[in-house]
């Protein structure tokens, strides 16, 4: 199966949070859990330099949440989407622990966790996920062949270095 990566180009991001709410949107996400998310760092040197990170499930190659779950809610599927099956989350909380990137949250409303599904309900029907989706307006989220945009984004560093120097 064809492998996809989302990818995020950091240093683009001027922390407007259009992903997180075309995401809450997409997902109906209640308030107080998000599945994707950002942090701000600085100021920097210059007076406006901030940093903006974007966080959210990265669908690890080898997920340490998939064997830290005892209900075995969590599933990677051919094609690297990590799932968590809700119906068989018990809200134990070991996944989170798990996870490296802090990106399962609790959800109070269902008493389980939830995490990024990558929109896999989207991808299923050719789409991609609604964070991705052209709501950007930073053009810092990229949804493909890692590949590919790993150069795109190469080629955006380098010409964006140009225009600094």
């Amino acid at each position: 199966m064809d492998k996809k990566a989302l990818l995020i180009d950091h240093e683009a991001c001027w922390g407007c949070r259009t992903c997180e709410v075309a995401c809450k949107q997409e997902n109906q996400v209640p308030y107080g859990v998000k599945l994707i998310y950002l942090t701000e760092e600085g100021p920097g040197k210059g007076y406006l330099d901030f940093f903006y990170r974007v966080h959210l499930c990265w669908h690890c190659e080898d997920p340490p949440c998939i064997d830290a779950c005892p209900e075995g809610a969590i599933v990677k599927r051919d094609d690297g989407i990590v799932l968590l099956q809700e119906e068989n989350c018990s809200g134990c909380g070991a996944c989170q622990d798990s996870c490296p990137y802090g990106a399962i949250e609790f959800d109070e409303e269902k008493d389980t966790v939830r995490k990024c599904n990558l929109c896999h309900h989207r991808i299923d029907k050719g789409l991609i996920p609604a964070c991705a989706d052209n709501i950007c307006p930073a053009h810092c989220i990229y949804f493909g062949d890692s590949k590919e945009i790993e150069k795109h984004l190469e080629d955006k560093k380098r010409a964006r270095d140009r225009a600094n120097k």
